[in-house]
């Protein structure tokens, strides 16, 4: 008669499941890919990811940046006005003859006068924006608002 033995000596072989392969059913060890769904990032991705991000800009499909956020209005006082001579016509393009403003990008920008000071001069406006009390003060002083 032979004595046996109760247990084995060795534990079973917990085998990765799908596949015939054994342990890890032929996926390598860890990771990424050897997970259930094994999709991968597009190199592209982790790029677009590592930009910084800015206020009003997006970043398309194709990883372009653009901005989508407007350029505001140069401010002009009323009191600068007093450059100009009674009768002419104030518009982006004079005030930046006059240097009163500068050119923003390359390009003459949009203006907005505020109720800064005071006038005394009759002048017409034209392409410019103007606060309420600024006009109150224009018209009070003879100008015109085109």
């Amino acid at each position: 008669m032979e004595i046996k033995r109760l247990h084995l000596n060795r534990k079973k072989k917990i085998v990765g499941r799908g596949g015939k392969r054994g342990k890890t059913s032929g996926r390598g060890t860890k990771g990424q890919k050897a997970r259930a769904g094994r999709k991968i990032r597009p190199a592209l991705r982790d790029i677009i990811k590592k930009l910084p991000r800015r206020r009003g800009v997006t970043i398309n499909k194709r990883g372009s940046m653009h901005t989508s956020v407007r350029e505001k209005p140069v401010i002009v006082a009323l009191s600068a006005l007093q450059a100009f001579l009674s009768g002419e016509t104030v518009t982006p393009e004079t005030l930046l003859s006059k240097r009163i403003i500068k050119k923003v990008r390359g390009r003459v920008p949009k203006v907005k006068i505020l109720d800064d000071g005071k006038l005394g001069l009759k002048v017409t406006i034209n392409g410019c924006a103007i606060s309420g009390g600024a006009r109150k003060k224009i018209e009070a002083a003879g100008g015109t608002i085109a």
